[in-house]
């Protein structure tokens, strides 16, 4: 792992792409609209970036429909396309530093976490799904002996994947790896705040013989280029993760349009359940501190309410503040650094506002809750615990994506799980318990899409992630992401007597 000082050398050689990418070629739209696109560790400017309106959302799409019609990639072999993804992987992983740094730079995570976790998990994930490629098989319909039935998967055609800015780069790799493998033309939409780790992922795309058309990469603002592919009447689903507000407006675009599938992964408020036959209470204190605290709390799935069982809430909590001091944030282009910078001056401002409407409604600080300084950019803030938290506080209803931790006591399972339940979302939560009856039985109480025990946020490719209720209803990994981007074909055959 290179020095702080080598990340910002390397960094004052970075030559960031100002264009979206469409039918292999950057794109110049003529355009006057741009934005810009800030490093929220120095609040220096990046660079700026164009706007992709409708006329260059209109270009897109046309050129993946043709893509597609035409058979560039849909009708080539899984074989075929299986080797153009595994190529894509590796070459992923030989750009490893640059694509770290692309994202540590645009949206402030640590560059330690980018280039050990982010950019070869989404190797992994280009690699899994070109794997599974020749190994998926059809059905046969138990028929009479006078017809054969076969059921089998063809793509969708045209994708829109619309992805966050908090994993810029493996939330496009768990969109675009199935889409493509599938066989579908997809047009990809990073977050304005960090689009330029998808922007080199097409070109590498390019580069692994993916044909030119295939994937493009459209930037721009919500409101402007992501309204522009929700409305669009040539688009076949859109596949997106980010806020529940803006989640249901894709909604009302396919509504108003042509009734495109939508497939949302929105908002979270996750619980973590600690119960007192959980004999090592230091490593569940540990794993509770990473559940919020990691990626500087921008996590949809974290961990951000601790419900504790009243007769060791005192001594967990204790544990838990001597926790949190290893996740003071720090420079993200030092390899030392735990948590680095929240995304923007905007967001960290709506992170303070939460910390200091809980202390008005009442709730405890016991750590952190300051805004901190560094390069001259103030959104760096302290890993903050609140206890005496209640039910009805904002802290503990709204998802505050950021390092701020609610916790509540409770003197029953029943109370537990009525408090876990009590929320608008559905995505994860956690169960720490020494009893595998309680844990299972818990377990298949929680209305959530994933549970971990005696552990967090339990994550790997070839399991399902996504949730219930206002956290979405789409799936993203496991081969179970395929339902998102094919559709069943019947084919019945008749036969002559």
């Amino acid at each position: 792992m290179w020095t702080r000082e080598k990340w910002k050398e390397y960094a004052n050689q970075q030559h960031f792409i100002q264009q979206a990418i469409v039918d292999g070629k950057r794109l110049e739209s003529g355009n006057k609209q741009r934005f810009s696109v800030i490093n929220p560790a120095t609040q220096q400017l990046l660079t700026d970036v164009d706007i992709c309106e409708e006329t260059a959302v209109n270009r897109a799409v046309t050129v993946a429909r043709r893509c597609f019609e035409r058979g560039d990639w849909s009708k080539q072999s899984p074989t075929s396309r299986k080797q153009v993804l595994l190529r894509l992987a590796e070459l992923i992983l030989q750009h490893t530093d640059e694509l770290a740094l692309l994202d540590s730079l645009s949206m402030g995570k640590t560059i330690t976490d980018a280039r050990e976790i982010d950019v070869p998990g989404a190797a992994g994930v280009f690699r899994w799904y070109a794997e599974s490629l020749d190994k998926l098989y059809g059905q046969v319909a138990p028929t009479a002996q006078n017809a054969v039935a076969t059921i089998t998967r063809s793509p969708l055609g045209v994708i829109a994947a619309v992805v966050p800015w908090n994993y810029p780069l493996d939330m496009a790799a768990w969109k675009v790896a199935p889409a493509l493998a599938a066989g579908n033309s997809v047009i990809l939409k990073p977050a304005e705040q960090s689009p330029f780790s998808a922007l080199r992922l097409a070109e590498l795309a390019l580069e692994a013989g993916l044909p030119a058309g295939v994937l493009n990469v459209v930037t721009g603002t919500g409101d402007v280029t992501g309204k522009a592919l929700g409305l669009h009447e040539d688009i076949d689903a859109v596949v997106f993760t980010g806020s529940t507000q803006v989640g249901k407006y894709y909604m009302q675009y396919a509504a108003q349009s042509n009734l495109k599938q939508v497939w949302l992964e929105c908002g979270g408020k996750s619980p973590n359940l600690i119960f007192a036959d959980c004999h090592n209470l230091d490593w569940a204190a540990e794993k509770a501190a990473s559940a919020i605290f990691f990626n500087q709390g921008e996590v949809c799935s974290a961990n951000s309410r601790l419900l504790v069982e009243r007769s060791i809430h005192d001594e967990f909590v204790e544990r838990l503040l001597k926790m949190a001091p290893q996740w003071q944030p720090g420079d993200p282009l030092d390899p030392t650094s735990r948590a680095g910078a929240m995304v923007s001056s905007r967001h960290t401002d709506k992170v303070m506002n939460y910390i200091q409407r809980a202390r008005e409604q009442g709730a405890e600080l016991r750590c952190g809750g300051e805004r901190l300084t560094f390069n001259n950019a103030s959104n760096f803030v302290q890993p903050t615990i609140f206890t005496g938290v209640t039910a009805d506080m904002q802290l503990a209803r709204e998802e505050v994506f950021g390092p701020v931790l609610a916790v509540m006591p409770f003197d029953s399972e029943e109370q537990a799980i009525a408090l876990a339940n009590d929320s608008i979302y559905g995505l994860a939560a956690s169960v720490w318990s020494d009893d595998l009856s309680r844990a299972h039985r818990v377990a298949q109480r929680l209305n959530v899409g994933t549970v971990s025990v005696n552990t967090i946020d339990a994550l790997d490719v070839s399991i399902p992630f996504g949730g219930g209720k206002q956290s979405g209803f789409g799936r993203d990994l496991s081969l179970h992401a395929f339902d998102k981007f094919t559709q069943l074909k019947t084919t019945w055959i008749q036969l002559c007597q």
